[in-house]
């Protein structure tokens, strides 16, 4: 399996992806930008109190230009940038940052957001948000102040069955639904609507959403940790107990059309497939159905389009996938096998 990462430059703004040469545990992943910024992450996979580690270096390894602005004379190269993240429980001043990772996967649909994002926030005994960590315990209020609390992903679960009567996860029924009635088979059509319709089904929406630049190493831990609370909460007795779980991916389809030779004119090329999220390929492996759909016009990503001149053109999808929450296991494990080869 080819993994892809998209990074984006810090001086130049623009996007780029790179395949990813065994990415796994704590191997360390580089990428030029420009012979201006090199991007480093140091991915582990151990998870302590919710603790995704991660450190992204960013260094410059060339001058500016005699040509260069004002603003490129600035920079002095050189520069180094440290980050470190880890996993928490959802509070309220998450808000923002969580609605807006949602915004990101459900872009134009009809769903109050909002409402999800406070049901989200509300069941903090399962889920976590990545954010970045301070590792100063000792720094004053001040300097607390300035620390970054950005939400930078969020892994979590939310019941379509138990809580149907809330306003945004009946929008969430109602657009499975439709969107499988619109661009699924009938055998699909026919799953979603047993699965939704019966109570006695327990299904669970589940939410993998973070960063386009933040590495697939990331996701075994959350998932882990995942599993583990809702392992407690079902011994709790708590209406975690899914039975089927469904899945929203982004991806970006290449069209190479335009590139093909003389000879192959009349030969239709199968477009590029890139995952958002990588390790999400892995899920569709052990799904019992799916489907997908065109989001171009409802997308207002930077991703959309032509990345450079000598691209082909990038378009936003949705695959929906329904898998078997007796699954969950065997999909960590292939996707830290992934990470692994």
């Amino acid at each position: 399996m080819t993994v892809f990462a998209v990074l984006i430059c810090l001086r130049c703004g623009n996007q780029t992806r790179h395949r990813l040469v065994k990415p796994h545990g704590a191997c360390v992943i580089s990428f030029l930008f420009h012979s201006v910024f090199l991007f480093t992450f140091h991915i582990t996979s151990t998870m302590k109190k919710r603790a995704v580690d991660s450190k992204q270096n960013v260094e410059s390894d060339s001058s500016s230009d005699d040509d260069s602005s004002g603003e490129d004379e600035e920079y002095k190269g050189g520069e180094q940038i440290q980050v470190d993240f880890e996993g928490r429980i959802p509070v309220d001043s998450d808000f923002h940052g969580i609605k807006q990772l949602l915004l990101q996967l459900f872009l134009k649909a009809h769903v109050n957001l909002s409402d999800l994002t406070e049901l989200l926030i509300k069941q903090n005994y399962i889920g976590s948000v990545v954010k970045q960590c301070d590792d100063d315990p000792e720094s004053d209020d001040e300097d607390d102040m300035n620390v970054d609390d950005d939400v930078y992903g969020i892994t979590s679960v939310v019941n379509l069955t138990e809580k149907k009567s809330m306003q945004c996860v009946s929008q969430l029924r109602d657009l499975l639904k439709d969107l499988s009635t619109k661009h699924g088979d009938d055998r699909t059509v026919s799953k979603v609507n047993q699965l939704l319709d019966d109570d006695s089904h327990s299904v669970g929406l589940l939410i993998n959403e973070r960063f386009i630049n933040i590495p697939p190493q990331v996701a075994v831990p959350l998932l882990m940790n995942l599993r583990k609370e809702l392992e407690k909460a079902k011994s709790r007795k708590m209406p975690f107990d899914f039975h089927y779980f469904v899945l929203i991916c982004k991806l970006y389809k290449m069209d190479h059309t335009k590139k093909k030779s003389k000879k192959n004119k009349n030969k239709e090329a199968e477009p590029e497939i890139l995952w958002s999220n990588a390790e999400e390929e892995v899920f569709l492996e052990v799904a019992d159905c799916s489907f997908e759909f065109c989001v171009k016009d409802d997308s207002d990503s930077a991703l959309g389009g032509k990345w450079n001149e000598s691209d082909s053109e990038m378009t936003p999808w949705r695959k929906v996938l329904i898998f078997p929450a007796s699954k969950l296991d065997d999909v960590i494990n292939r996707v830290t096998n992934m990470l692994q080869q």
